[in-house]
């Protein structure tokens, strides 16, 4: 009977041998298999970093400096759309547009706070024929007007000023600064679906 007993401890304490080991066979592979997630999420978390933090470039830095007064303008002329016009689409347009653009002027105008380089500084726009901007005699009868001739005023200069929007923001959509490239495809996007928007409401009050 003592001699069975002790046959039959050989078999178990192999048993147990055996699931220790597997047991730590299989804690070592999780534990590789974490510690190269974690340097995969390390080195993935770097390189996003990097991508982001790219400094502001002299193109960056010009195109806010052209962008900024322009998105101003746009918020001026969507703020006598809501003073002045009865039109319910042409208010919802003006919302939206100074929703999306006085945001992005606080934005533009940090990129232009956070350069130490020297003797850069805001561009003088006083030609506000460029880049589609309305002339002060453009944008004097457009705070003169009222009804439907408001209306026809606003979405024929909002469109221009878009369209010259568009071309400013092709300077940054290839930006080795993150944040400065999908500012400009984002203004891009934006204001080229609002363009076919307002043309078709301007046909519609024509």
């Amino acid at each position: 009977m003592k001699q069975t007993l002790k046959v039959m401890r050989v078999p178990f304490a192999m048993v147990a041998a055996l699931l220790l080991l597997v047991g730590c066979s299989v804690n070592v592979t999780n534990g590789m298999g974490d510690m190269d997630d974690m340097q995969r999420s390390d080195k993935d978390s770097k390189s996003d970093q990097k991508a982001s933090s790219s400094e502001f470039s002299a193109n960056d830095l010009m195109f806010a400096d052209m962008m900024i007064p322009h998105h101003q303008q746009a918020v001026e002329m969507s703020d006598l759309a809501l003073k002045n016009s009865t039109n319910p689409d042409v208010i919802a347009l003006a919302e939206k547009i100074k929703a999306a653009q006085a945001p992005e002027i606080d934005q533009m105008q940090k990129w232009k706070d956070s350069d130490t380089s020297s003797g850069h500084g805001m561009m003088d726009h006083s030609d506000h024929g460029m880049m589609g901007m309305l002339s002060d005699e453009e944008f004097a009868a457009l705070q003169k007007a009222r009804g439907t001739a408001f209306d026809k005023l606003f979405l024929e200069g909002m469109i221009k000023h878009h369209e010259g929007a568009i071309d400013m923001a092709e300077m940054v959509v290839d930006s080795a600064n993150s944040e400065a490239a999908a500012l400009g495809k984002a203004i891009i996007e934006s204001q080229t679906a609002e363009i076919e928007e307002m043309k078709a409401l301007l046909a519609s009050i024509a």
